[in-house]
């Protein structure tokens, strides 16, 4: 999918860029695969608001998407691409032979037309989605169960894939996209290929009012916040933050602050960090 430009009649305009959408086949959802979404505007179940900055925003239905695929050994035909709001990868609707539609994430180079299956028997090709233990080592993957049976879990967000470096025993050796290495038990599912969608890192939003329809609220800097709302604030002009480093408004460190459990019975999984150390 390429990046498009617009004509710079406006300032904000001029850097803006968007997909061009060439890899959708289809504008409109699958009513069957549809259900509405609230709206919950950062707020908990409480009524309180726990993630600030978010409110407002176009309307969105929900995709259902299928992160499971175990219907097995049953061949489906992709029918479209489709645009999902809901995430940042495309989606493809399928048909199986017995007539089952379902929705799954499209990998990179995924048509219209193609056969994809699921299940051990299945082939090693793009979209088709089978266990670990029947994958070669060195294959992209992508859609990763950390739990066989709950669905894939890992690796759901455009343009990412995992690389399968390893198997041994129960358990397979996976190289996410982030640089940790985890284990991951082989029976647990993945799907093959590299989810398409690639250059969507490279949009640039280019405007207020766009961040907006995505229900994102304007951010203030703690800064230029008083010393009562924030710990960077107060001083006479621009003042320094007066801290070692960046705070939360709630006095907490805002960058590097680790809140991962030491003792997490997890830690055993990852062979080695995203920074590159080594979990003993």
């Amino acid at each position: 999918m390429g990046i498009k430009t617009y004509n710079p009649y406006t300032p904000s305009r001029r850097h803006m860029t968007g997909s061009d959408f060439s890899e959708i086949t289809k504008s409109t959802p699958e009513k069957s695969l549809v259900v509405s979404k609230n709206k919950t505007a950062g707020r908990n179940a409480q009524g309180k608001i726990t993630v600030r900055h978010r409110g407002g925003g176009s309307r969105r239905k929900y995709r259902i998407i299928d992160f499971k695929r175990y219907k097995d050994d049953v061949p489906a035909t992709v029918k479209a691409i489709e645009y999902d709001p809901n995430r940042s990868a495309n989606i493809a609707l399928i048909c199986y032979a017995d007539g089952q539609k379902a929705y799954i994430l499209a990998p990179n180079g995924l048509t219209v037309g193609t056969t994809i299956m699921n299940g051990p028997n299945a082939e090693v090709k793009v979209g088709n989605c089978l266990p670990l233990s029947g994958i070669p080592v060195g294959t992209l993957v992508h859609n990763v169960e950390l739990y066989p049976g709950r669905g894939g879990q890992l690796v759901r967000a455009a343009g990412n894939a995992a690389q399968l470096m390893a198997k041994e025993g129960k358990y397979a050796t996976l190289r996410l996209p982030s640089g940790e290495m985890r284990m991951v038990p082989i029976e647990a599912r993945a799907t093959v290929g590299q989810i398409g969608n690639i250059d969507h890192e490279l949009i640039n939003i280019g405007k207020a009012g766009r961040k907006r329809h995505m229900g994102i609220r304007p951010h203030v800097r703690g800064s230029v916040m008083n010393p009562n709302d924030h710990p960077h604030g107060g001083g006479e002009g621009r003042a320094p933050i007066g801290r070692p480093g960046p705070m939360t408004p709630w006095g907490k460190p805002a960058l590097g602050y680790k809140t991962r459990k030491k003792h997490k019975k997890s830690n055993k999984m990852i062979v080695r960090r995203r920074d590159g150390s080594i979990v003993k």
